[in-house]
């Protein structure tokens, strides 16, 4: 059975990782048109960098929570019939084990070279412009997809959606495109569907099944009740 998970800021939420945009669409004090586009850092790059300077510390302070383990005992089970899909910019998949992670919205521990578009490992701030370790110019910016710029690896995705069996949906609004869509993607190619989600979000009548609670109770216990229904059957 080959599975397609996409998790959200739901997941990392409960590891304490802020969801950025309040209840007033700011971005901790920021719009996110000061934030989080091409225009913004072209217009005011320290600013830019200073926000993902900071979130690029906080990211020491947290540590994977429930439902980024249980995903990864679940590659250790499936392997290659995995992948999860992440809009999260953070690292938590990855220190809870998970190898098989797409990040779609790129990595806040990354930088992307504007001048060569070669891409470094990056986990000290950028603030102060150091020079790009493969060209040597000074045009590294975060690695990270804003607004108005395309999600990275949506032909894989779509590879993906229409091989899955199944599609789980975690910890996302089902508001941001195209992401809000691979549901009905997957949908069209015959997959089973399932949310599991803090509360109902705008795409929940698209779900076969939808279960609404913390990602870290609801996730453990579905990715429990996949496995025993995998080894019942084998």
């Amino acid at each position: 059975m080959k599975v397609v998970v996409l998790t959200g800021a739901g997941i990392s939420a409960e590891s304490g990782v802020p969801t950025f945009r309040d209840a007033d669409g700011l971005w901790e004090g920021h719009r996110v048109e000061e934030v989080a586009t091409p225009e913004a850092y072209d217009h005011a790059p320290m600013t830019v960098h200073r926000f993902y300077d900071a979130r690029r510390s906080a990211l020491l302070g947290v540590q994977p929570n429930a439902a980024h383990h249980a995903l990864a005992r679940l590659e250790e089970v499936l392997g290659d019939d995995l992948l999860v899909i992440t809009q999260n910019i953070d690292d938590l998949h990855e220190r809870a084990g998970s190898r098989r992670v797409l990040h779609m919205h790129g990595e806040l521990l990354s930088a992307l070279c504007r001048a060569c578009d070669g891409r470094v490992r990056w986990e000290s701030d950028l603030v102060d412009l150091p020079p790009c370790p493969g060209c040597g110019v000074t045009e590294l910016r975060p690695d990270v997809v804003w607004f108005g710029e395309v999600p990275y690896g949506m032909d894989r995705i779509s590879i993906e959606l229409a091989r899955a069996d199944l599609f789980v949906s975690i910890g996302t609004s089902g508001a941001v495109y195209p992401a809000a869509g691979f549901v009905q993607h997957a949908l069209r190619y015959g997959a089973r569907t399932l949310e599991l989600n803090l509360e109902p979000s705008e795409g929940t009548a698209w779900f076969h099944e939808a279960r609404h609670g913390r990602a870290g109770e609801l996730v453990p216990h579905w990715v429990e009740e996949l496995l025993e229904t995998a080894h019942s059957a084998s």
